[in-house]
């Protein structure tokens, strides 16, 4: 048995404009553009936090980075959070920095959200999806980690994070930037 199915042409239509609008570099309707490859640098962003402060990514050089996409109605994103903020506690003070990226929601709600649940770590509004298109976000949660050199170290979509996977994450690039620099020697 053979299942074939037939466009009309305003669906048809429609299909290609989207294509046409996705590869000919116009709005491709909230979706993210490519993932970045793990051992290449991380491209550069500048988002406000919740204070109004501009944050970049580039003034964490020298810090192991979690970016973790998220939004307060994505379950898989609010189920992993506390695991970022329990990792945050621990490394915070040896280099670690948790960078929540938000995505299209007002700051009133994400405020409360934040507040809501004792997180500490830095929250930054993507108001416009911008820095996820950059990073290929498509789906919540994202987290990308990059190392001390501002180089993508992991990808990972999806709800996976916990205290110990972030940790081991971690210890990963550490014992990587280690290996580096005894070769330097």
């Amino acid at each position: 048995m053979r299942l074939s199915i037939t466009y009309g042409r305003p669906v048809l239509g429609l299909l290609l404009l989207g294509c046409a609008m996705m590869v000919g570099g116009g709005p491709a309707w909230g979706m993210g553009s490519r993932v970045p490859v793990v051992g290449t640098p991380a491209e550069d962003f500048q988002l406000v936090d919740l204070e109004g402060k501009n944050r970049s990514l580039s003034q964490y050089r020298g810090k192991i980075v979690l970016v973790n996409f998220w939004a307060t109605w994505c379950k898989p994103c609010t189920t992993e959070m506390p695991a970022m903020q329990a990792t945050y506690d621990k490394l915070k003070d040896k280099g670690f920095v948790v960078l929540a990226v938000n995505e299209l929601e007002g700051d009133a709600k994400v405020r409360e959200h934040i507040t809501q649940h004792g997180h500490t770590f830095t929250v930054l509004m993507d108001r416009d999806n911008k820095v996820a298109n950059q990073f290929g976000v498509f789906g919540l949660p994202v987290s990308v980690f990059i190392d001390e050199q501002g180089v993508v170290r992991e990808y990972i979509k999806g709800g996976l994070l916990t205290e110990k996977l972030i940790l081991d994450v971690v210890a990963k690039i550490q014992a990587q930037a280690s290996v580096k620099a005894a070769s330097l020697r």
